[in-house]
């Protein structure tokens, strides 16, 4: 189970779902830039502009997140005994980049409507095709939250991440629409532009700390910490525990700490009691790499990181 009660995949199962997501997500993005780049030429609307071009962004990014779900699936060798999970942070931090750099554009395009405004055209055509942009990512969105829950994927989060932007952001483009059509307000179309681009900064940070926390071997947040000790010590032949070190890469989780045990049992006993608290572990953490040092009780650690 994950932290939202959802049961999480078997390891195959997990790299079927995490295909499935990226390549759905290339897909949507590839449908959206070509509807939204005709309802851009019709209109000449900077926040349809501000659309097209966060959509074009997108597909750079689930194209990213493609290969990088690709590459992080590839299993541990003899150069990376990890794993290859933090592709998908890496991923992540190319993703604000980009994404970065286009709310830039967008703040220079706004502004520039803003002290010049245009007139929309056809603006009936655009909200059509803002209204089936909302559909499609509304269900790609959906999908991606299937998958994260039950995977915990860096790449697929922060892909998700910016497709929720998008809903807002289709609903300010709409409303831009609505009111500098129909209604005249030509200077809420470059307002619209300036709203999506304060979105697309928002997920900009959210990816941003994300991929960082993960690429810096961040722990895992208390809650989490706090279960793994009393998992650990819910076991009666576990005397005490210390020295726990957690972190993630992409889907992947390592989990390591030291239990102190009865120090007159056999080194056979010891490795018995290990293999069971590890087994416990891994059943509350299954996409976890347990490793666990045992101590006898007493024994004085050689580390200043001896602490729980």
């Amino acid at each position: 189970m994950n932290g939202n009660g959802a049961a999480r995949f078997a390891p195959e199962e997990a790299a079927h779902w995490k295909r499935i997501a990226t390549y759905a997500a290339v897909g949507v993005a590839v449908a959206l830039i070509a509807i939204k780049a005709g309802a851009w030429a019709m209109t000449s609307s900077v926040a349809m502009l501000a659309s097209l071009f966060d959509s074009s962004l997108d597909l750079v990014a689930s194209g990213l997140n493609l290969l990088a779900v690709r590459h992080a699936l590839t299993p541990a060798d003899a150069e990376h005994r990890f794993g290859h999970g933090k592709a998908e942070a890496i991923a992540g931090l190319g993703q604000a980049a980009v994404i970065t750099g286009s709310m830039t554009f967008l703040v220079i395009e706004s502004v520039s409507r803003l002290i010049q405004p245009v007139a929309i055209a056809q603006s009936a055509i655009g909200i059509a095709v803002m209204l089936v942009s909302l559909a499609l990512t509304i269900g790609l969105v959906w999908l991606q939250n299937y998958v994260i829950r039950r995977t915990a994927s860096v790449a697929i989060s922060a892909d998700s991440l910016h497709y929720v932007g998008d809903i807002a952001m289709n609903g300010v483009v709409i409303a831009a629409l609505l009111l500098a059509g129909p209604l005249g307000w030509i200077w809420m179309d470059a307002v619209g532009g300036l709203v999506v681009a304060a979105i697309i900064a928002y997920g900009a940070w959210q990816i941003l700390s994300i991929a960082y926390n993960q690429l810096m071997d961040r722990e895992f947040d208390n809650a989490e910490r706090d279960r793994i000790k009393d998992i650990v010590l819910a076991n009666p032949k576990v005397r005490s525990m210390h020295d726990l070190r957690t972190r993630k890469a992409g889907g992947d989780a390592f989990i390591q700490f030291h239990i102190e045990l009865d120090p007159e049992i056999s080194l056979v006993r010891a490795h018995d009691i290990s293999d069971e608290v590890e087994i416990a572990v891994r059943n509350a953490f299954p996409e976890a790499d347990v490793i666990i040092h045992q101590d006898p009780e007493g024994a004085e650690e050689n580390s200043a990181l001896a602490s729980t």
